[in-house]
């Protein structure tokens, strides 16, 4: 079921209870692919009720990109329209709506990848979402001096292979002195829980679910 939040598109997935506590699921590069229906789905089945911010709308409605080379370079230059704030800010709006739903019951979190990991913890940052997790955004090493404004619990992954983020280690010393904070580390690759990705770490990517779904019982349980 797609709703709405001004001009953008939020599809929902509702568990099989009907409510439950709310998720905002943020976008890789690929937009609403085939991987992410897959993630909105597994955690409706946690008992959420997930929704995913079309973040592209303002200038590539429904983009959905290929895993191949080209399509990552396509993808490329999609994301490079995107306003970051505006972005934070329909994160922000997506989970202001949730809160809204009477399918909600219980608090909303925030959960990303790439540049979805980079925006949970922007939004993390600016807003309250009661839970977030942040899988391998690129921007958090540089904005990771911030974490003292994060006041909800905050799960942080990364792969220790990662050629396109060198700077975890910066994540790693701030989560030590900062409560609330977790981290978990992954000998993979960029992406490593994209099945449909050519950096696709099947035993890295069970392992960090696990840990994501025991982080979300204990701080946003359904």
């Amino acid at each position: 079921m797609t709703h709405r939040v001004d001009d953008m598109p939020l599809p929902v997935w509702l568990p099989e209870s009907g409510s439950g506590p709310g998720i905002v699921l943020i976008q890789e590069i690929f937009g609403l692919d085939g991987y992410l229906r897959g993630v909105a789905e597994k955690l409706a089945a946690l008992g959420y009720v997930v929704a995913v911010p079309e973040l592209f709308h303002r200038f590539q409605p429904g983009w959905v990109g290929e895993h191949d080379e080209a399509g990552i370079q396509k993808s490329m230059e999609v994301v490079g329209n995107l306003d970051f704030p505006l972005a934070v800010q329909d994160v922000v709006a997506s989970v202001q709506y949730l809160r809204g739903l009477p399918e909600v019951t219980g608090g909303v979190g925030v959960l990303g990848f790439c540049l979805g990991g980079t925006l949970a913890y922007a939004a993390a940052v600016g807003a309250d979402p009661d839970t977030a997790v942040s899988f391998y955004g690129s921007g958090v090493p540089d904005q990771i001096n911030t974490l003292d404004q994060v006041s909800c619990p905050i799960l942080f992954h990364f792969g220790t292979e990662d050629e396109f983020i060198t700077g975890y280690q910066k994540v790693v010393d701030a989560v030590e002195t900062h409560p609330g904070a977790e981290i978990h580390l992954e000998p993979a690759g960029h992406a490593f829980l994209n099945h449909l990705g050519p950096w696709y770490d099947a035993a890295a990517a069970d392992r960090a679910w696990d840990l994501t779904a025991a982080f979300l019982a204990r701080t946003l349980p359904a």
